[in-house]
């Protein structure tokens, strides 16, 4: 019971009015007990049986991410399942949630363990199938053709591997000078969705890398359930650079065939999809190269025989009457051009005479030349009155042939 000094609620604490941790432990402890037994699934990572020991413990991890829960299990229990359980088996387990308050930590004391049957797992992925195609995720025209020969080819593989030894010796058999970005990682147990999806991710996160093939060589039903995971499945999806897949052999269709770009039956059938053969290539290069050599021969051949052809047609018997007709109508050209210009020029000149003869009839210099003259005051202003005139005034007279000062006669009153 709290004393009445604690606070009661974890919300009433404050700096100087906290619970200690055996309080905090107590409450846990409380809040932990009321809860009900479960049942819970997940995959034996760690098993911990120790003769003369009545109780064996285990460590139960989720198939998905990376969290796990520690379970205590009475020694009676595990005989009585029909098979001993093993490392990486999935069970589910009848267990009730504690709390230690000793060592602060959770544990579920469990009281029945069963094997997860293949029946039963075959019916999770069936609907993991059917909900995984109704969202198109294995719908044909999401799937990316594999390049023709890629820069590097990006490899998830388990560590010396069969697997690893085919799709190398595979390439590098048909392609000597391809170029690999090779992940190795586990490919069996518990740890392989999250091992496999993060070398996936950074594998497609290199650009460089222009296919990636994941490749195990088969296993038993349990064994390639992981490539049945929903994460790892979508992880596929998401990628940006195209996906093999080379899990299982021809029996084998575990998810991941279904969601990857191409899936190749074995390792080496995935190394003869992501690259072409050289010597295949080099046959290929040599026959065209000889259906070349022979289309041009033939184009020779033909423009050859039509040259002839029309050289001996009669027009071309003399070759020079052809350029001996262009010239008499060249000449006829040049005579025509010639007498235009000239008919032209003559035009020109008589309408130019004619307007110089009228423009030197309206000029004042030959109004000047009929005995005119032109008066004008000292500034250079026209005379146009006599009454303009003062007396004594010097005046300038221009006739035809040049100018002259005068003086007005001022008539006697």
């Amino acid at each position: 019971m709290t004393s009445p000094s604690l606070p009661p609620t974890a919300r009433d604490t404050t700096a100087s009015s906290p619970w200690p941790v055996r309080t905090l432990s107590m409450k846990i402890s409380d809040y932990v007990d009321k809860m009900s037994p479960l049942w819970v699934e997940g995959q034996i990572v760690q098993l911990n049986r120790r003769p003369g020991m009545s109780t064996a413990f285990l460590t139960l991890r989720d198939t998905d991410v990376d969290m796990s829960l520690s379970v205590a299990i009475p020694v009676g229990a595990l005989d009585a399942m029909p098979s001993p359980p093993q490392q990486g088996a999935r069970v589910v387990v009848h267990a009730k949630p504690t709390f230690w308050t000793k060592r602060g930590s959770l544990q579920l004391e469990a009281r029945q363990m069963r094997h997860v049957g293949v029946g039963e797992l075959l019916a999770r992925l069936e609907h993991l199938r059917q909900l995984l195609r109704a969202e198109g995720v294995f719908d044909a025209a999401r799937k990316r053709p594999l390049p023709f020969l890629p820069h590097t080819i990006g490899l998830v593989v388990g560590r010396g591997t069969a697997a690893e030894r085919d799709v190398l010796a595979g390439v590098r058999r048909r392609w000597p000078a391809a170029r690999f970005e090779i992940r190795q990682v586990a490919v069996q147990g518990a740890d392989t969705v999250p091992a496999v999806t993060g070398a996936l991710r950074e594998l497609d996160g290199i650009a460089e890398v222009e296919v990636i093939v994941i490749a195990r060589g088969g296993g038993s039903f349990e064994d390639l359930l992981p490539f049945s995971n929903e994460a790892m499945v979508r992880a596929v999806a998401a990628a940006r650079t195209p996906v093999v897949s080379a899990i299982g052999h021809e029996s084998d269709t575990p998810l991941l065939d279904h969601v990857a770009d191409l899936r190749a039956s074995t390792p080496t059938h995935a190394a003869a999809a992501v690259v072409p053969d050289v010597a295949d290539e080099l046959r290929g290069l040599a026959t065209v190269r000889r259906r070349a050599h022979r289309a041009l021969v033939r184009r020779v051949t033909t423009e050859r025989e039509r040259i002839l052809t029309l050289m001996s047609r009669p027009v071309m018997a003399d070759r020079h009457a052809i350029v001996a007709q262009h010239r008499g109508e060249v000449e006829g050209l040049r005579s025509r051009a010639r007498r235009s210009v000239v008919d032209r020029v003559a035009r020109e000149q008589d309408r130019t005479g004619h307007l110089r003869g009228h423009l030197r009839a309206v000029s004042p210099q030959h109004t000047l030349e009929r005995g005119y003259a032109v008066v004008r005051h000292r500034d250079g202003a026209i005379v146009r009155d006599r009454a303009e005139v003062g007396p004594e005034e010097l005046l300038r007279v221009t006739v035809a042939r040049g100018d002259f000062a005068v003086r007005p006669v001022v008539e006697a009153g």
